[in-house]
């Protein structure tokens, strides 16, 4: 296959770019400007137009993991976190829907779609009730997405991700807490400890991204992607702390953050189906997060 990664320096995109390369032809889409890899292209990180790579390149599906996967950042800037996480999906489809309709197209949604959910755990089904404006647009290009499958019969697939972490990811929860341990003598993080979150490793995400490509039925489908157990925020820390074999005691503010949800845990019978069985559980996956963490 001929698979074009959009984001491809990022922490997701650059797992795909890896993965997929074993046995395919990709290529590398970014603002990043580099000179030195092949089969790669720069996108103007403020006005990004994706219609000169599809009219040159023929692609047999495109991967997008661009955007800004950032809460904060969404309530200081919602116009640029609409264009990420929004306007650049349109721009996408409607390159593809262009030079190249039969591409299969799959975009990296998130579990902020739902918000709060009145249920645990959560259905793909289950109505979405974001809480910040970064929830808002994912939800806006997840339609975008349905509307490009109705109207115009694009394959098109929106894969929900709930907390991922590993190697690479420079952000959220794991970095602040490593970071926190090694520079503070009472670490200390938002929250009660009591928030929970459905926790899934790089490399089960990227195996979920290949199962979508050949099981997903690419009609507006949207899906979980997790593993089906919620973990407290306490055990993460904990199992930070014991990892890093430090004495610290880890601490929480009893202050919740605008825009974060309280509890999550993701039914994930669609990609069960696809075939889907977890590889790397929390303790290994911390492990290895640790270690890459301190080569840098």
């Amino acid at each position: 296959m001929k698979i074009l990664v959009v984001g491809s320096k990022g922490f997701i995109g650059s797992h795909c770019v890896e993965y997929f390369s074993k046995d395919n032809e990709v290529w590398g889409c970014d603002v990043v400007l580099d000179y030195n890899t092949p089969k790669y292209v720069a996108i103007d990180s403020v006005d990004s137009d994706f219609l000169e790579i599809f009219q040159q390149s023929s692609f047999d599906v495109c991967i997008n993991c661009s955007g800004a996967a950032n809460v904060p950042f969404s309530l200081q800037k919602p116009f640029n976190d609409f264009k990420l996480n929004t306007l650049n999906v349109f721009k996408l489809l409607e390159a593809i829907r262009l030079y190249a309709p039969t591409c299969k197209f799959i975009t990296m949604s998130s579990a902020a779609v739902y918000g709060n959910p009145e249920y645990l755990p959560i259905t793909e089904g289950q109505k979405c009730k974001p809480v910040s404006p970064y929830g808002f647009h994912k939800v806006m290009a997840e339609m975008i997405c349905e509307e490009y499958s109705r109207f115009w019969g694009m394959k098109t697939c929106c894969l929900r991700i709930f907390s991922a972490y590993g190697p690479r990811l420079k952000k959220q929860l794991f970095w602040d807490l490593c970071h926190k341990i090694k520079e503070q003598e009472e670490p200390t993080l938002w929250g009660t400890g009591r928030e929970s979150r459905d926790f899934i490793y790089i490399s089960d995400i990227i195996k979920i991204v290949d199962l979508a490509i050949n099981h997903s039925m690419f009609d507006g489908e949207v899906v979980n992607v997790a593993n089906g157990k919620q973990i407290t925020i306490a055990e993460v820390a904990e199992t930070v702390r014991q990892t890093y074999g430090t004495d610290k005691i880890i601490r929480f503010n009893g202050e919740t953050r605008e825009g974060d949800p309280i509890n999550w845990e993701a039914d994930i019978e669609t990609i069960k189906k696809w075939g889907y069985v977890k590889t790397v559980d929390l303790d290994e996956g911390v492990k290895n997060y640790i270690n890459w963490i301190n080569k840098l």
